[in-house]
């Protein structure tokens, strides 16, 4: 394997240097009550390449400008990029036709987009055609993402407002993964997360009583929202820690567990950050 790129090396501001990625359509409608309409609109993502933290927002298109807005908002929120890197548009992986049709279509915008971009200071990086490798960064945090929301969200549509509620909780679990322990004693469980480096410490939900076992239809929209969370973290961390523990074929000799060594544990009545 080739040398990581010095982004991804280098200690440096939270998001100062990031990727960029869109997951979508997903629709939304305009309001809870009967006869609302639907509209389509997608995910934006975010990934710190230093610290793999994410950052997720709703554009409500899928044009420059709807970008634009998503971008400065993550921006007031997580401060001027330096760099952001992206997909050129024929490499989207996992996109489907109808995304891809439309990154097309605002290609022609995109030089009018970088510099809206270069107002800011920020340089707006793309991978070469055709090495969907070099987005590995962000596309190995959002695969599990995009695979297990499609299948949580199902046929529910959700408002603008409860969508972006349900991403924002959705975020905080993926800022809460671990990912190296925080000492070596051996009574210490806690781990290192991307949380630590957003606000210091780590990123908890509030305790509330779960939800999976009751039919939607006697949920209020509230607890639709929460139970659509309690099932993305059910399937997202088993998903995501047994990829941590996979078992490769060993080339090189390792050490067997020992006692006081910090091992990851898979518990199902966990909640979501936890």
């Amino acid at each position: 394997m080739g040398q990581l790129p010095i982004t991804r090396t280098t200690p440096s501001r939270p998001f100062a240097h990031s990727g960029v990625d869109y997951a979508g359509p997903i629709n939304l409608k305009t309001w809870k009550g009967r006869g609302a309409k639907t509209y389509k609109g997608y995910i934006v993502l975010f990934v710190c390449f230093a610290t793999s933290a994410v950052h997720l927002e709703i554009a409500t298109d899928y044009s420059t400008e709807g970008f634009i807005a998503a971008f400065k908002r993550f921006t007031g929120r997580r401060g001027i990029c330096t760099t952001i890197t992206s997909d050129c548009g024929t490499n989207l992986v996992g996109a489907d036709a109808e995304l891809r049709k439309l990154f097309h279509a605002s290609s022609k915008e995109l030089t009018h987009l970088i510099n809206l971009l270069a107002n800011d200071g920020t340089e707006w990086k793309f991978n070469p055609p055709s090495a969907s490798h070099f987005g590995g960064k962000w596309e190995a945090g959002v695969k599990s993402v995009k695979f297990h929301l499609k299948r949580v969200i199902g046929e529910a549509t959700l408002t603008y407002e409860e969508y972006s509620t349900l991403l924002i909780q959705i975020e905080a679990v993926l800022n809460s993964r671990p990912i190296y322990p925080l000492s070596d004693d051996s009574t210490d469980v806690d781990a290192l997360t991307p949380g630590h480096f957003l606000t210091g410490a780590a990123i908890n939900t509030v305790p509330e009583p779960s939800l999976l076992n009751l039919k939607q239809t006697r949920l209020t929209r509230w607890q639709l929202q929460r139970q659509l969370l309690e099932s993305f973290w059910q399937r997202w961390s088993m998903e995501y820690l047994q990829r941590l523990q996979g078992i490769s074929k060993w080339h090189n000799r390792i050490e067997n567990i020992k006692i006081d060594a910090l091992v990851l544990i898979t518990d199902e009545r966990y909640l979501p950050s936890k």
